[in-house]
């Protein structure tokens, strides 16, 4: 039982890895933007499949197949927010958060529905990031998971330092705060507005390349996560990436636990979801802008 338990909350912990890095960028989105990106799960599928086809077309290694599948979808995130975002920033569009959810909405319609024509509606899947497993006792994780935990980790690492250390980090973090007041500084925040949504593009891309050899590739498989995003993203607080990391974490070990700890091991993967809405509830209940929110404003 003891290891059960113990394999569930490392699967929890891995899942949460990878959530928490799809998270991240979508908090970017909207701590930057302030706007909720609909589209974000659809951005995750794509790059799945980036990641697919750079390791069978291109013969790109598995592990920079994930590095590649991020650059796909940073430009795919640039490109995108250049063409049908840019309305927000101008006197065009009277009502803005009404416009962001329209045009992600049928960002995620439109590329979801181009998946199934263009990838086909069955399942692909990667070669593994490394054959075979960690055996503890009777049980195994594949090292698939470790390394995919271990790479998710090693990218939020390096984001968090991006934002806290670099230059263009504290810009973005900058505009996040005011527009207005960035603008006086000598920032341009349309320029920051493309870099944070092809940032926050490109971890969820990458965040779905390192789960394709994990589970596998289908042009839905990026609407889950996008609702397990988009409650990481409350749970840690909105507009706090440490948050959205925390929470991510948080989620996943609590729903690993929870399917191991549950008494009918036949029926606990159906609860897994509503052991991480149980832990939503009780995060706003104690502390309604989430562990790490602060107050934000609309899109300017």
């Amino acid at each position: 039982m003891a290891e059960y338990v113990f394999l569930q909350a490392a699967n929890g912990l891995v899942t949460g890895l990878i959530f928490a890095l799809a998270a991240a960028g979508l908090t970017i989105i909207f701590s930057v933007l302030k706007i909720v990106n609909f589209g974000h799960g659809v951005l995750y599928m794509m790059g799945g499949y980036a990641g697919y086809y750079a390791i069978h077309l291109l013969g790109v290694p598995p592990m920079a197949a994930v590095l590649a599948a991020m650059a796909a979808t940073f430009l795919l995130g640039v490109l995108f927010e250049r063409l049908m975002l840019t309305p927000l920033y101008t006197n065009k569009v009277d009502r803005k958060d009404e416009y962001a959810i329209i045009v992600t909405f049928g960002l995620f319609m439109l590329l979801e529905n181009l998946g199934i024509v263009v990838f086909g509606p069955f399942n692909k899947r990667p070669p593994s990031f490394v054959e075979g497993g960690l055996h503890v006792g009777l049980l195994t994780i594949t090292y698939d998971r470790l390394v995919a935990a271990a790479f998710a980790a090693l990218l939020l690492a390096a984001l968090a330092l991006f934002m806290q250390r670099s230059s263009l980090g504290q810009a973005l973090d900058a505009v996040s705060q005011s527009r207005d007041a960035a603008a006086i500084i000598g920032i341009n925040p349309h320029r920051m507005y493309a870099i944070a949504f092809g940032l926050g593009s490109a971890l969820a891309g990458g965040a779905g390349a390192l789960i394709a050899p994990i589970f596998s590739l289908s042009p839905t498989m990026g609407d889950l996560p996008s609702v397990q995003a988009f409650v990481i993203v409350v749970l840690g607080g909105m507009g706090s990436v440490p948050g959205s990391i925390v929470g991510g974490i948080l989620l996943g070990v609590v729903e690993g636990l929870g399917v191991g700890l549950y008494p009918d091991p036949n029926r606990a993967l159906a609860y897994s979801n509503a052991f991480g809405a149980l832990l939503l509830i009780l995060t706003l209940l104690i502390r309604p802008t989430g562990l790490f929110g602060r107050p934000h404003l609309r899109m300017e």
